[in-house]
């Protein structure tokens, strides 16, 4: 029978799990915020092969953490990516954070009427309908390429200037491309580079930062 180890609580498995990780992986060159949020990617694929395929711009942990001090909204475009943020961790930054601070319209009534009309994605149509937040958002993208490559038109543009984006759409077409759209900005961003990504490792991502943030308010 295969062995199994009953007698781990969750704080112990996450600890075990970061463990094997530093051991499999060797030698970290990278700085320790941005290894918080590598490894975060790597246990939640359970791959470690990413720790080649993350790229960090323009400060975007630092002006993460201090975007979630004053309480930025958070934009997703999945409502996986909605479920998974953590309220009570965000609540560690800014006590006035609730589930309706993290907004994501792409199941909406309106954004489907408008989808069908146009002709284009709800992703899109979800983008159209953010305008008013994204300007202070951190923006997750782990779904729709489409949805990355229409805030990177409207940051070129001058349109809106999110905080931070997590820039991890995941599948064959328009990703690679939608993500190398993201990397000509100036925004704050972290990418997941190539055909990977998906809604648990943007979430993955996020806390990743958030927990720079906490070893710093044990610190202080």
């Amino acid at each position: 029978m295969t062995d199994i180890r009953w007698d781990l609580r969750g704080e112990e498995v996450e600890k075990e799990s970061f463990r094997i990780i530093e051991t499999e992986i060797g030698k970290i060159t990278l700085p320790e915020t941005e290894w918080r949020v590598v490894r975060r990617l790597i246990h939640a694929a359970g791959d470690c092969s990413l720790k080649d395929h993350v790229f960090f711009a323009h400060n975007p942990i630092e002006k993460g953490l201090q975007a979630l001090e004053e309480g930025a909204p958070v934009y997703a475009d999945s409502n996986m990516i909605r479920s998974g943020v953590s309220v009570n961790k965000l609540r560690r930054f800014h006590d006035a954070y609730s589930r309706n601070d993290i907004h994501c319209y792409v199941a909406d009534d309106d954004v489907a009427r408008l989808a069908k009309k146009t002709g284009r994605t709800r992703a899109l149509c979800a983008l159209e309908k953010s305008r008013t937040i994204l300007d202070r958002a951190i923006v997750l993208i782990g779904n729709a390429p489409l949805a990355l490559a229409g805030l990177a038109r409207m940051i070129l543009k001058g349109e809106v200037r999110p905080r931070l984006v997590i820039a991890m759409p995941v599948g064959f077409v328009n990703v690679v491309e939608s993500k190398k759209l993201i990397m000509e900005t100036e925004v704050p961003h972290i990418v997941l580079l190539g055909r990977r990504g998906g809604s648990p490792l943007a979430v993955a991502a996020l806390h990743g930062i958030m927990e720079s943030g906490n070893r710093l308010h044990e610190k202080g």
